[in-house]
């Protein structure tokens, strides 16, 4: 039985004071692993779509857990050389290798008939370390000791995608909470213009390329002041272009040739397109 994921409200900092417990934030797919018997187990993602033959490897590692029934929720990563999850990687096993994946497991929900979701979040997450096994598809996300300022920072340096908070007495509810929170790693970047996008009643946005491909890398909304936007437009005016091949029609795109550098303020991850982003300013003037 799918159970639809608790979502961890966003925040720009990590909570202070105590109750609280830390984890970093796999960059990943959420998972969640059902084993109804060790011979009948399946594997969901947040929206409950079944890739249990995608999951090949974390399935044998749950076959291999000493329970009758479960469902254990976690991260799917498939880890870089330096140990780090890396997302592109993820996209390509999830196509084409289902022995890459490891999951990083953080919460259960349901054990050997017994619905856990009434427990606080700290004493499930005990009930799930008492189950794993070392050396397994299926690892433990460990707990972060000490100042959440200073495990954000080290996170932040390590070039982590950021951090999760959970109140350690929490039930489990789905859908979104502010009893969970995460807080995630900015990172800026100069980009190419390739045009915007201005609609009658809606936000500006900005498409945006890698410099020197011209590979599309996704949008970021146009929130400068009203200065740097009438600057903004101006270039797009003195640097008007064709739409770039493959892309596709967007009838209210104003296209931009070469020459317009943008610092961008974007999510941190390897993901295909940059997420949450919005223009700093122009990349000639940093």
């Amino acid at each position: 039985m799918f159970i639809p994921p608790m979502e961890p409200k966003l925040v720009a900092k990590p909570p202070e004071g105590e109750g609280w417990m830390h984890e970093v934030k796999l960059d990943g797919y959420r998972t969640q692993v059902v084993i109804n018997n060790p011979e009948d187990i399946r594997v969901y993602t947040k929206t409950g779509a079944d890739w249990t033959s995608k999951y090949t490897g974390i399935v044998e590692a749950a076959r291999e857990l000493e329970v009758e029934n479960a469902i254990i929720e976690g991260e799917a990563v498939v880890p870089n050389k330096a140990g780090l999850p890396d997302f592109a990687a993820l996209q390509k096993a999830v196509h084409n290798n289902p022995y890459a994946m490891y999951l990083g497991a953080f919460d259960i929900l349901h054990l050997n008939g017994h619905d856990l979701r009434d427990i606080g979040c700290k004493a499930r997450r005990e009930m799930l370390y008492s189950i794993l096994k070392p050396d397994s598809r299926i690892q433990f996300s460990e707990a972060l000791p000490g100042d959440p300022k200073a495990i954000f920072y080290l996170v932040d340096q390590a070039g982590i995608e950021g951090m999760v908070s959970k109140r350690a007495d929490s039930p489990y509810r789905s859908g979104p909470t502010s009893n969970w929170l995460k807080a995630k790693s900015w990172t800026v970047k100069e980009y190419e213009l390739l045009g915007v996008v201005r609609e009658q009643g809606k936000a500006a946005f900005a498409l945006l390329a890698e410099p020197g491909t011209g590979q599309y890398v996704g949008s970021a909304f146009i929130t400068l002041g009203r200065h740097m936007r009438e600057r903004l437009w101006k270039r797009v005016q003195e640097h008007v272009g064709q739409a770039p091949p493959g892309l596709k029609k967007r009838p209210a795109a104003q296209w931009v040739g070469p020459g317009v550098k943008l610092r961008v303020k974007h999510l941190r991850g390897e993901h295909t397109y940059i997420r949450h982003a919005s223009l700093l300013g122009f990349g000639d003037e940093t």
